[in-house]
């Protein structure tokens, strides 16, 4: 399980752990547009909640995970991305692994409050064809324009300041006390602190630790 404030890297880890692993890396909103996209029952109850402005429920988030785990390509392990965002997805989580040939890791992504703020309000995004850049690492050629198709780079809502600061604010009082219901639960709890290496290397130390917990999984290479 990946767990992190916005901004830690969840997304970006999970493709690159998942390219030394062989796991399939499960995002929680790619699995409710595939549901959505292959119009299931759930699909389209989730479908119908959302559009009446709602959040998902609970139950439903999790119904949705628990059909997804059931696949063949999950027998060999996972990577869970965005799940368990709330105490009882939690509980039902470790219920489900309960009886079942796992061990199941939660890798808390440890990113400083200040380097979290850079990240976020630097990003700059092409409303045309989805490029993402950043004012410092990653800037475009031309500043303000995408390298690709020249159109004018926009700053996501989420991404400004004040939703940043509620974002993380959010995270701390709802989403941290998820990852204390797992250690209760006898689920083991890893941090990473990733703030100063980049993606390639964050996803090799993982690995890296998971190798060390759990046997070999992927590609052997010790982190420097």
């Amino acid at each position: 399980m990946l767990f992190g404030a916005p901004g830690s890297g969840k997304g970006t880890t999970g493709k690159m752990l998942t390219k030394l692993t062989g796991w399939p890396h499960l995002a929680t909103g790619d699995l409710l547009r595939e549901q959505i996209t292959r119009k299931t029952s759930l699909g389209l109850e989730m479908q119908s909640i959302l559009a009446a402005g709602q959040l998902a429920p609970d139950d439903l988030v999790s119904r949705m995970v628990w059909d997804r785990l059931g696949w063949p390509d999950c027998e060999a392990g996972f990577l869970l991305d965005g799940f368990p965002r709330t105490i009882p997805q939690a509980e039902g989580l470790a219920q489900w692994f309960s009886g079942r040939n796992f061990r199941p890791v939660l890798i808390h992504l440890w990113v400083e409050y200040n380097e979290i703020l850079r990240r976020l309000t630097g990003r700059r995004t092409c409303p045309t064809c989805g490029a993402i850049y950043h004012l410092e690492s990653t800037p475009s050629k031309v500043p303000g324009v995408c390298d690709t198709d020249g159109a004018e780079l926009t700053v996501r809502a989420d991404d400004r300041e004040e939703v940043v600061l509620q974002r993380l604010q959010t995270y701390q009082t709802q989403t941290w006390p998820v990852a204390e219901t797992l250690r209760k639960n006898g689920i083991l709890v890893e941090a990473i602190d990733c703030g100063e290496m980049d993606p390639e290397s964050v996803a090799d130390r993982i690995r890296w630790r998971l190798d060390r917990i759990g046997g070999s999984i992927a590609k052997k290479s010790k982190p420097e």
